[in-house]
């Protein structure tokens, strides 16, 4: 069994993550580690854990870890992604692994010189409604794609969420607009060329909490709103010559609703709808992550995936300065 580390007691580790590692068919948790050693005694009596240290460094020199699952705030994900990739440990690390595309580098070199996985959690990719659409696209069944629509929103206005700190890297773009960035990349295999953009900053937090996104994909245009500050919405159509594809609950499937893909066809009078119920995209994500790490041929999230989708962020941010296009 692959053992697993979890660095810091974060809540998407604790109510999502955690236990569907536990659960998982090839792992287990077996260390968490917080600054408060008490909190990390309190979370792994909670889960059955083992092992509960006291700084991040004494999980990384655990010889009872194999791999590492961060949770920390985004401005922390690099330097630790670093450190657990030079402790030997194989990293799945919550998105956005950056805030700018070229903070990556250093951790892509830290990975090869020491022959680890490095891989940011983009749950999603890992889900059976996404390898649908990208299926449908790839097998023409819309015809010729020419837009695909976004929407990602929620309302968090508590100075003490770390959404709403521009320090630890909150703002809408980098925690909830690179979903809709990976998931049109991913089920297109297609990279944007330009965008513009305005993107509205909140005057107290200093953080951004409203984006509207024009993308020329070539072959295609996207466009996509997100806000941190608008009443929960989740929705993702591809729209082609020949049909259309909606995506309900495309990111968080049940918290935003049942997670379908549904297939219209360009006259309204044929349309299929594909359910996905009970999936565990992060237990998904999780064994597919050790698979690989163990010689298998899983598809997984890699960094150089993650250079082109914070590219495509950081041009959204560079856009939204002035009018006009913004080369990607």
């Amino acid at each position: 069994m692959f053992r697993w580390g979890i660095l810091s007691t974060a809540k998407i580790g604790r109510e999502h993550v955690i236990p569907q590692l536990q659960d998982s068919e090839n792992g287990v948790v077996t260390a968490i580690a917080s600054r408060d050693h008490a909190r990390a005694r309190a979370l792994a009596d909670r889960f059955g854990v083992p092992l509960a240290f006291s700084s991040y460094e004494e999980l990384l020199a655990s010889p009872e870890v194999d791999g590492i699952y961060i949770p920390l705030p985004t401005s922390q994900h690099i330097e630790w992604s670093i450190k657990a990739a030079q402790a030997g440990k194989h990293v799945l690390c919550e998105k956005p692994i950056s805030l700018k595309a070229g903070e990556i580098a250093p951790l892509i070199a830290a990975r090869d010189a020491s022959n680890v996985l490095v891989s940011e959690a983009f749950m999603v990719t890992y889900h059976p409604q996404w390898h649908k659409v990208r299926a449908l696209i790839a097998e023409g069944a819309i015809g010729r794609l020419r837009h695909v629509q976004g929407a990602f929103s929620y309302f968090n206005t508590d100075p003490d969420n770390m959404r709403n700190n521009a320090e630890l890297g909150g703002g809408g773009l980098p925690d909830i607009g690179v979903y809709p960035t990976v998931a049109t990349r991913f089920s297109t295999g297609r990279e944007p060329l330009r965008v513009q953009a305005t993107v509205e900053m909140d005057p107290d937090f200093g953080t951004d909490r409203y984006a509207s996104v024009k993308a020329d994909f070539g072959e295609f245009e996207m466009s996509f709103y997100c806000s941190t500050q608008m009443a929960a919405r989740q929705l993702m159509v591809f729209h082609g010559e020949d049909g259309f594809i909606e995506v309900t609950a495309p990111f968080n499937s049940g918290d935003y609703g049942h997670p379908t893909v549904r297939l219209e066809s360009r006259g309204h009078d044929q349309a299929t709808t594909f359910r996905f119920g009970g999936v565990r995209q992060y237990r998904l994500e999780a064994e597919a992550f050790v698979r690989k790490v163990q010689g298998g041929d899983d598809e997984v999230f890699t960094l150089e995936q993650s250079v082109l989708n914070q590219k495509f962020i950081d041009a959204v941010y560079r856009a939204a300065e002035h009018d006009g296009w913004e080369t990607v």
